[in-house]
């Protein structure tokens, strides 16, 4: 039986990289500017997607790359908790 849906990564793959930059550049500036919860939401929302993205290349990135990119989603992280709390 063959499945239906393309997998996660075949899905990724064909999604516009302009599209996708633009839709994080918004989030983070909605999540920027935005008061309490909801700003708090949005760059939570962000760090999902950067969660998705991070687990589907980690074997793909180098280790300096890694790094990079985990301190990136830290302060994602730290940003969406300090507009929150």
């Amino acid at each position: 039986m063959q499945p239906t849906q393309p997998s996660w990564p075949t899905r990724v793959r064909r999604i516009n990289p302009t599209g996708a930059f633009l839709a994080a550049l918004a989030l983070m500036l909605v999540g920027l500017f935005a008061p309490g919860i909801v700003g708090g939401a949005a760059l939570l929302l962000l760090a999902g997607a950067l969660v998705m993205l991070l687990r589907l290349t980690w074997l793909a990135v180098p280790p300096a790359g890694r790094l990079l990119r985990l301190l990136v989603l830290t302060l994602v992280v730290a940003a969406a908790l300090a507009k929150i709390f």
